[in-house]
């Protein structure tokens, strides 16, 4: 049974900063982040208890996407996230990390 979203956002084309905001204030009412689903037309973030915040109007089909998913640090793959998929929605992990040193050159 899945719960209702504390929270939702309309996606607008133009509107992505104010997404962002959002995602950025939401992000300190849910406990640890655990996965995304992104349909083709809303995306949801949720924690570890289950409870979401919800952004509709943008979906793995829009460009728009793949900052909304690096803002809430969601382990995806960025040359196939638009690719069309048989399931209603795809899922995706939260929380990645850079490896130490990345930035370093050799």
């Amino acid at each position: 049974m899945q719960r209702e979203p504390l929270a939702t956002f309309r996606y607008e084309a133009g509107n992505l900063v104010e997404v962002l905001e959002f995602l950025k204030r939401t992000r300190d009412e849910l406990r640890l982040m655990r996965k995304v689903r992104v349909w083709t037309d809303r995306f949801q973030v949720f924690d570890v208890n289950g409870d979401c915040f919800e952004v509709t109007g943008v979906g793995y089909i829009d460009e728009h996407i793949k900052p909304i998913l690096d803002a809430v640090l969601t382990s995806y793959n960025p040359d196939s996230i638009h690719n069309e998929f048989a399931g209603e929605y795809k899922e995706f992990k939260t929380g990645k990390r850079h490896p130490w040193a990345e930035d370093r050159v050799m």
